[in-house]
């Protein structure tokens, strides 16, 4: 481009251009996660230009936790420096746009939208056309609604802009960005395939009846596995969208992909909407349905308020486990014993006292207080380490106390060598917890074991006592 279009005023657009996210979206996910539905529902008691005040009112956004795009920011940085007028103009309302702009301290003016007139599409060319002219600016943009924009330019900045839409451009490139990756890989990702691992309780109940050749109740497990699969990673999505100020402030969770704005809110939405209409359909056909329902409002009730109560939370997170044994039960035909019920209620209580814990001690070294979204801060280590501790060594107690019952004769030819499994069990527990103390546990005990050879020998060895006390070895 010839120089004196080069240092005309650079417009530059800040929802999904300037910031990787949609700050009207996160402002409706903050009334939404902090459960003001009033304030929700009175937000869109008018127009467009209106909602976003009072969202930016109700739900004002921390500046410095947003997702910035940083190759556009380095851009602009180097315009500004070679003399060039730099413009945040958007569609936001004034005050987020205020705010990000104070923040950056990257631009010399703002444009934006106020309570009366929402600057988006023509409306923008048309404020933009009126401050500097036709043709008397170029515009950095990412969306069909700036096309209108792009045509009253001298010029254009496309940011992740579709291709379709980039052919209809039609003046100048000045700069083309392609920042963000590739959507399905990314959502992928952001359901998070590497939790079903968890869902695996749901074949337990035919490993504890001795029904490992009743192929009908395997088929029962799998599609119970796939359903809460499903609802599982429906939950996941939401939590993330409902936890996106926490997430951004904690130093690994901030890479997520809606935290860091490699994927839409909106996306995000519509795909865990259809995950819980697929865990639906896969509960009806296995036989479920109820309690894949059960699973999905305990788990929606802990991401909007439970998760921030403290105590409840860990027995929330106890029960969903337990939930999943509950499932494959019903699927494979499979009835929970008593003695069942209560070694795996204590077990999942001790691993999720180790979640928190991991997240207490985490925080504390980060010298962030309190743990961000949680009902825990440092001076709780100590008890809930010693809660932790004193129900993994209860669910040792009620693995001890089934083994010398009569109900282990019935299923096992040698049940005296099940004595076996109990140091196995107590010592996987011990080594959770001293991973725990040691920090090496990343906030999910379950991925950890999963990962971990020790956690492994140990299972197979459990697997081993089983067979030899099924066969009568001893």
């Amino acid at each position: 481009m010839n120089a004196p279009a080069a240092m005309l005023p650079l417009c530059v657009d800040l929802d999904e251009t300037l910031v990787r996210t949609d700050t009207l979206v996160e402002g409706l996910l903050v009334l939404a996660g902090e459960l003001r539905v009033g304030a929700l529902l009175a937000a869109f008691a008018g127009g467009r230009a209106a909602l976003k005040a009072r969202v930016a009112a109700l739900a004002p956004l921390n500046p410095a936790l947003l997702p910035y795009n940083q190759a556009l920011l380095d851009y602009l940085g180097e315009q500004r420096a070679a003399g060039r007028r730099i413009v945040l103009a958007t569609a936001a309302n004034e005050a987020v746009a205020d705010a990000v702009a104070a923040h950056l301290g990257v631009f010399d003016e703002v444009i934006a939208s106020s309570a009366t007139r929402n600057l988006k599409g023509r409306a923008k060319a048309q404020a933009l056309v009126n401050r500097f002219g036709r043709g008397g600016f170029v515009y950095a943009g990412d969306a069909r609604a700036d096309l209108a924009v792009w045509a009253e330019a001298g010029a254009a900045v496309l940011v992740d802009v579709a291709p379709d839409v980039a052919a209809r451009v039609g003046v100048p490139i000045e700069r083309r960005l392609a920042t963000k990756p590739k959507l399905l890989p990314t959502l992928l990702r952001a359901m998070r395939p590497h939790q079903w691992v968890k869902n695996l309780l749901v074949f337990v109940p035919i490993l504890t009846a001795n029904a490992l050749a009743d192929w009908p109740s395997w088929s029962g497990g799998l599609i119970a596995f796939a359903a809460f699969g499903a609802a599982a990673s429906g939950i996941y999505l939401i939590n993330d969208l409902l936890d996106l100020a926490a997430d951004r402030a904690h130093p690994k969770k901030r890479h997520r992909p809606f935290a860091a704005g490699d994927a839409s809110a909106g996306a995000g939405l519509v795909l865990a909407v259809l995950l819980l209409a697929l865990a639906t359909a896969l509960g009806a056909w296995g036989g479920i349905l109820g309690v894949i329902a059960v699973y999905t409002a305990t788990s929606l009730a802990y991401s909007l308020w439970l998760k921030r109560r403290p105590l409840i939370d860990v027995f929330t997170l106890a029960g969903l486990f337990t939930i999943r044994l509950f499932g494959g039960g019903a699927a494979t035909g499979h009835a929970l014993s008593l003695w069942l019920l209560a070694f795996a209620s204590f077990l999942f209580l001790s691993l999720a006292l180790v979640k928190r814990v991991a997240e207490v001690m985490d925080s504390a070294g980060r010298g962030a207080g309190r743990v961000a979204g949680r009902g825990y801060g440092p001076d709780d280590l100590v008890i809930l380490q010693l809660f932790g501790v004193a129900a993994s060594f209860s669910a040792s107690l009620v693995l001890a106390l089934y083994v010398q019952s009569e109900a282990t004769s019935r299923h096992f030819a040698a049940p005296g060598l099940l004595w076996g499994i109990v140091p196995l069990v107590l010592l996987w527990n011990c080594r959770i917890w001293l991973a725990t103390a040691r920090g090496y546990m990343h906030h999910d005990p379950i991925l950890f074991a999963a990962r971990d050879r020790v956690t492994w020998a140990i299972s197979l060895a459990v697997v081993a006592v089983m067979l030899a006390a099924r066969a009568g070895l001893g």
